[in-house]
């Protein structure tokens, strides 16, 4: 598969930031994907950049003795492009967390707000059992004697339509907590005897996803440049009587499943099969770009993390539906209230700098 054309050819030193960066992290974060990689290759994106062409790369950082030298690790075994599709180098940055919240195990007075667990009615979607007149963008559907159907949406989920074909895995307190950690695919609950546990995403509805953001905004209730996590929480609080008129205007549902806390530091397994790190995890297009490449970011509006330009090399190790494009991306600000706070208000211009393996650049310049 050739290389896209959107990938224009740059020095390390066209960079803004390359130098001062702590490549260190950065190279943590990418000896993770690197492991898994070895063992089970990642899927090639439409871009171009072959999942196969990482192997040195991979098993140089595999063999490293420890996380350091990562500046001379990715200037040896990359080159850097510039993402520039049509020309335009211009990209757009949001965040994501995994929220913590307090759980309960059983329902209670309290706790009346369920995490489902996969529904035992909920198939996968594809070119075999795909019906007729089935959305190609759901990829999941409700499995009937007749064959495949358009699943259940949110209002119809929320108002009891699957009864006991879904498992509570917790209950929680607040409907607006549990959609917030629908967004967020991941959260860590605290239960009432001190235990912290972790669910993490499974499956969905398959319906398409429309933000509250977007819908207050299209509404007249919030300005679209105010538009935050906070500023939509707030609008919450103030109208809790129109709750559900604008939540089940995203009528996707997000399945999960119960997932250790092996190391409290990391954030949860996500797409690509790693755990992600706190500022250096990049949730990327899947269906563009290859898993495990590393992207260094350019956003100097954005100062939220640590109070300094955001310019950092970031590893792709997740997706998201809202993820839509080659110049789009979705920056781990970690887990935990602090890290919603900076999560919360990302939405940035930026440019993206895509760091591609020699072996596939030497190979394009041949071909």
């Amino acid at each position: 598969m050739p290389l896209a054309p959107l990938f224009r050819a740059v020095s390390f030193g066209d960079i803004p930031g390359w130098a001062r960066d702590d490549h260190d992290a950065a190279f943590a974060a990418f000896r993770r994907s690197a492991r898994y990689g070895l063992e089970t290759p990642y899927r090639t994106g439409s871009l171009g950049v072959n999942a196969d062409a990482f192997g040195a790369a991979f098993e140089a950082a595999e063999r490293a003795p420890r996380a350091s030298g990562g500046r001379a690790f990715f200037e040896r075994h990359f080159r850097p492009f510039i993402v520039a599709p049509d020309g335009d180098e211009k990209g757009f940055v949001t965040g994501f967390y995994e929220p913590e919240v307090e759980a309960s195990p059983v329902r209670t007075a309290r706790f009346t707000v369920p995490l489902l667990a996969v529904p035992d009615d909920l198939v996968k979607v594809d070119d075999d059992n795909r019906p007729a007149g089935l959305d190609p963008a759901f990829a999941f559907g409700r499995g009937t004697p007749g064959g495949v159907a358009e699943y259940f949406d949110r209002a119809a989920i929320e108002g009891g339509a699957l009864g006991a074909r879904a498992r509570p895995l917790a209950w929680l307190a607040d409907r607006v907590d549990a959609f917030f950690i629908h967004v967020q695919g991941a959260a860590r609950l605290v239960f009432p005897d001190g235990s912290v546990r972790r669910v993490t995403y499974a499956a969905k509805s398959g319906h398409p996803f429309t933000g509250p953001g977007r819908v207050l905004a299209e509404i007249g209730e919030i300005r679209r440049e105010d538009v935050t996590m906070q500023s939509i929480r707030a609008w919450f609080r103030e109208n809790p009587g129109r709750i559900d008129e604008i939540l089940h205007r995203n009528r996707s549902y997000i399945f999960f499943r119960e997932a250790g806390v092996c190391d409290p530091a990391l954030g949860p397994v996500a797409a690509a099969k790693v755990p992600l790190t706190a500022g250096r995890s990049l949730a990327v297009d899947r269906l563009l770009h290859t898993f495990a490449t590393p992207f260094f970011i350019d956003a100097p509006s954005l100062t939220a993390f640590g109070g300094t330009p955001f310019r950092r090399l970031m590893v792709a190790q997740d997706t998201g539906s809202a993820i839509v494009g080659p110049a789009r991306g979705d920056l781990f600000a970690g887990s935990g209230d602090a890290a919603g706070e900076i999560a919360g208000v990302v939405r940035h211009p930026a440019r993206f700098f895509a760091l591609l393996p020699r072996p596939l650049v030497d190979a394009e310049a041949m071909a």
